[in-house]
């Protein structure tokens, strides 16, 4: 058995192989089972400041909201340690450029002091998500053949024929539309998250600990293994 059998025998199959992604484009995740999702970013209402009316209008939103839905919605809710050392760092350099003595010592303990507080303190920041699937057999639109054929093409094909893709992506946008209107008639900021902040987020899912020490880099900037 040659040396290069050996190293390919023991050579471990990457994480990616096991994570139910098979690439991030143009803002929508696609899954290898060839559908589709997009993620978007929801502000939060503190609902116990509103008053009465104001709860009972809100509620009456968001039942009106769900039942206007022909597709299943995931609802992700992220808590995560506050990540501070951007914020820092654009200190420590706005500290190096101040010509100030007063200032530059000012801004160093100010630096100092927000490092402290959210290490001992262990303040939290938290997240809301909607999750929107598109998946070729619920299209509703399209003959039931046309469907199957679409939902049991393989992953391959998505990556190889962009106008599959686009087609897939036009109807997921619809989807995106409808329910970013609806979340803000309920008075809630909305943001769909493009392919730079989508790696991000299941990178930081993925791999929580190290997503807090090391930031990962702009996409252009990085090498991805392809499988």
């Amino acid at each position: 058995m040659s040396k290069n059998t050996k190293k390919k025998k023991g050579q471990k199959p990457a994480s990616q192989s096991y994570l139910p992604i098979a690439q991030i484009k143009d803002g929508v995740v696609v899954l290898k089972d060839g559908t589709l999702r997009s993620v978007l970013l929801v502000s939060s209402i503190n609902f116990a400041l509103k008053s009465e009316d104001e709860q009972n209008a809100l509620i009456s939103s968001y039942v009106s909201f769900l039942n206007s839905l022909e597709y299943p919605l995931q609802v992700v809710i992220q808590s995560r340690k506050l990540q501070i050392q951007p914020y820092i760092e654009n200190l420590r350099k706005m500290q190096k450029e101040q010509t100030n003595e007063l200032l530059k010592a000012q801004i160093g303990d100010y630096g100092s002091f927000i490092s402290e507080l959210v290490e001992i303190g262990e303040i939290m920041s938290k997240r809301f998500y909607v999750v929107i699937p598109y998946d070729p057999l619920s299209n509703k639109k399209k003959s039931f053949w046309s469907r199957l054929q679409e939902a049991v093409k393989p992953v391959s094909s998505i990556r190889l024929k962009g106008e599959r893709f686009d087609k897939r992506k036009e109807d997921l946008e619809m989807r995106v539309r409808q329910a970013t209107s609806g979340l803000q008639s309920m008075g809630l900021q909305v943001v769909q998250m493009d392919t730079q902040a989508l790696i991000e987020l299941y990178y930081s899912t993925y791999n929580p600990d190290m997503a807090y020490a090391q930031q990962l880099q702009d996409i252009n900037k990085i090498q991805v293994e392809q499988i």
